[in-house]
């Protein structure tokens, strides 16, 4: 089956929301899910722009937002202290368990947004991080080092790099069939372009 691109960062609420969603979406277009987190500020660097959180006005309106979206969906949702957290240690984690458990990292993500949102996860931390190892039947030292390798490291600056090139600027984006969608809130404008072709 063709993929479906979820781009996001960790520390992102919609993109906590639309991991929620992403692969049930994907599964009724037939489609699977490539999760791909990456470093906003990458993008951030190119825009211009800020993150919600550190913008005056929209952190209050998108943390409103952020617990109405919980409460419809019924989903518990508690920031962390001091978001957001510079999630890079946590995307070196993932790309690493891609590359050696890649039947794991759908659900490592899944996780780590779970424990951002609900349990403050340091994210930012690599010892943190690996105390999830277990979890996945992993060895805490081996995702330590994992995240510590300088190959690794290269390699995810890569991917956030080219997917900024790509046109990839916010979290969450999708990207389907070359089609690029923006935002939480146009998940079902994107099923909608799958299912009819496009217009």
């Amino acid at each position: 089956m063709r993929s479906l691109e979820f781009w996001f960062d960790f520390s992102s609420g919609y993109a906590f929301f639309a991991a929620q969603r992403i692969e049930a979406i994907a599964a009724d277009l037939g489609r699977t899910v490539l999760w791909r987190p990456y470093m906003l500020g990458t993008a951030y660097k190119v825009t211009g722009a800020r993150g919600l959180s550190s913008t005056p006005l929209k952190r209050d309106y998108a943390r409103r937002d952020w617990a109405r979206i919980a409460r419809h969906q019924r989903l518990t949702f508690q920031l962390p202290a001091n978001h957001p957290h510079v999630a890079l240690a946590t995307t070196r984690a993932f790309y690493w368990v891609e590359t050696q458990h890649p039947e794991l990292a759908a659900a490592f993500a899944k996780r780590v947004f779970t424990l951002y949102f609900n349990d403050s996860l340091y994210t930012a931390s690599p010892e943190a991080v690996s105390r999830l190892a277990p979890e996945f039947g992993l060895k805490p030292g081996a995702l330590l080092a994992g995240i510590a390798d300088p190959a690794l490291k290269e390699k995810v600056r890569k991917i956030g790099e080219d997917a900024v090139a790509r046109g990839v600027f916010g979290s969450p984006f999708f990207i389907v069939d070359e089609e690029p969608f923006w935002g939480w809130d146009r998940m079902e404008m994107m099923a909608e372009w799958v299912r009819t072709g496009g217009w």
